[in-house]
């Protein structure tokens, strides 16, 4: 039998709906976001922790315009928006993907209301998109640890320079 995680990717207002429903029913509702453009280990841990913070995990995913708005290199996304929310929603981790074109996901977090919201450890909590809110709504908000040595930037190097790229990748 076929496994498709296409049903995963939803609108945001069914994300919003399943939050409801779950919060209702006393659960815990976690969003993160991010362009997840070649996922990589450090991508599913991260994705991993996250869910375990919750009932319900609702990652945001930057379309392919919002990443040319963030001013991402001139050849990004390296893969394309449909593709990138269906290797997502494979993952047993994420419960909902919602793609976005605005630049940030602030309206996705307002209408969605998460519980906790939580980014990569290279985002200072005080410049978390929603976190103002989030807190507001006494929730929390998160910065987990990167996993050092993976980052789609370093395996994009490593692809364009093999050898060079190479060893910063297994330090």
């Amino acid at each position: 039998m076929f496994f498709d995680a296409t049903n995963k990717i939803v609108t945001v207002e069914h994300a919003a709906h399943r939050a409801k429903e779950v919060q209702s029913n006393g659960g815990k509702v976690v969003f993160t976001n991010g362009c997840f453009d070649l996922l990589h280990a450090g991508h599913v841990r991260y994705l991993g922790q996250s869910r375990s913070l919750g009932n319900l995990l609702i990652v945001g995913l930057n379309s392919d315009q919002s990443i040319r708005l963030l001013n991402k290199a001139s050849d990004r996304p390296l893969v394309p928006e449909d593709q990138r929310a269906e290797v997502l929603a494979a993952l047993a981790a994420v419960d909902l993907v919602v793609i976005f074109a605005e630049s940030t996901p602030k309206k996705i977090i307002q209408l969605i209301a998460p519980d906790v919201l939580v980014k990569g450890g290279d985002w200072p909590i005080e410049e978390i998109v929603g976190a103002e809110y989030v807190q507001a709504r006494g929730g929390d908000v998160l910065a987990m640890p990167l996993v050092e040595g993976l980052s789609t930037t370093l395996l994009v190097e490593r692809i364009r320079q093999p050898q060079e790229a190479n060893t910063k990748m297994r330090r």
